[in-house]
């Protein structure tokens, strides 16, 4: 239960937060320990911007993603920490952050990432909307946002060669299998002794990826909520860049290691292809991995990844790799490798990746 704290800010009273609330992993930068207050002021919401809200109706998400990864299961009424963030998910939502200010936000994703809907799937429900009973703030009344918390602050400042071993894991779209590649690179290495980190550089919060590299045997893992952002859609190139290369940074200095790297949704999505075009980005890679949920999603992805990036993959994977009739298919039309990532097998991935 919320009991109410005097707090002198102008005419407004502060209310603190019961330390029973559920902590989304949107707000992965935030510890529980600085969540104190919340108070409802006339804002115009930023991105990463940590409100307090109560589940007003349930709709598509009736699950909230914790810091730790656990799932937890919501009601109407439920209390928990969001994050004002962005939302690209062609088969989910489109989203922004409101550009006026609002008194309920849909959430967007199962991280606790809160916006406005501007476009959804055919196929899914509306968004579960929450009530902002306000902002927050931590013991000394300062208004918590996520990316004023960044938890990756590499020694090191300058890029040294060589450097670990970068895979990148791309494909058509979301749910292409492009985590499942990932995680079918860290397993192969891994298993062999080698050393390897997982990282996710685009997208939306959601820990399921990088948790399973570490399942896969990733000994580090991070992703871009690590350094506050609860999403990257529409970021600007200078961010997108900047979380690569300082992820690059603080875990891929050494050559002995590999980097296992994934980047979000499709090659024709705004930040990948922002990242794909740039030459830091692409001088890192050392072996690319292409994922579509079908062949001809895969040769079109292949001609479009030639005549937009000039990049040839090392490997084809994903959702088409576990079909054989998909698999013959695109073997009339290229000779690259395909390789099972729903049911890796070793050996064949480490021909290509090692």
């Amino acid at each position: 239960m919320t009991v109410n704290r005097k707090i002198s800010k102008g005419k407004c009273i502060m209310k603190k937060i019961n330390k029973n609330f559920k902590h989304s992993s949107s707000a992965f930068t935030i510890k529980k320990s600085q969540v104190k207050f919340y108070e409802k002021i006339d804002k115009i919401p930023e991105e990463g911007d940590v409100i307090y809200g109560r589940v007003l109706s349930l709709g598509q998400h009736d699950t909230l993603e914790n810091t730790s990864g656990r799932i937890h299961k919501i009601f109407n009424g439920t209390k928990a920490v969001f994050v004002f963030g962005n939302r690209y998910a062609p088969d989910h939502y489109e989203s922004i952050v409101p550009t006026d200010n609002v008194t309920t936000v849909d959430m967007v994703a199962r991280s606790g990432v809160v916006g406005k809907v501007l476009n959804k799937n055919c196929t899914i429900g509306d968004p579960t909307t929450i009530e902002i009973l306000g902002y927050v703030y931590d013991k000394n009344e300062k208004l918590l946002n996520t990316k004023d918390y960044p938890i990756i602050t590499p020694e090191k400042t300058e890029k040294k060669s060589p450097r670990a071993k970068m895979i990148l894991s791309i494909g058509t779209s979301m749910n292409s299998g492009k985590s499942l590649a990932a995680e079918a690179c860290c397993w192969a290495l891994s298993s062999k002794g080698k050393e390897v980190r997982g990282s996710k550089i685009t997208g939306t919060a959601s820990l399921k990826d990088i948790l399973y590299m570490n399942d896969a045997g990733a000994s580090h893992y991070t992703d871009f909520t690590h350094f506050g952002y609860p999403s990257t859609y529409l970021s600007r190139e200078e961010d997108l860049l900047n979380i690569f290369n300082k992820t690059d940074l603080k875990y891929a200095n050494n050559p002995k290691n590999f980097w296992v790297v994934e980047f979000a949704d499709g090659i024709g999505q705004r930040e990948t292809s922002i990242l794909l075009k740039s030459k830091c980005v692409r001088d890192r890679i050392y072996k690319l991995i292409f994922c579509s949920n079908d062949a001809y999603g895969a040769i079109g992805g292949l001609i479009k990844l030639k005549e937009n990036f000039g990049l040839t993959p090392d490997v084809i994977s994903g959702v088409c790799s576990s079909s054989p009739l998909h698999i013959r298919e695109l073997q009339e039309f290229t000779n690259i490798p395909i390789l099972n990532s729903f049911n890796p097998n070793t050996e064949e991935w480490l021909k290509i990746i090692s």
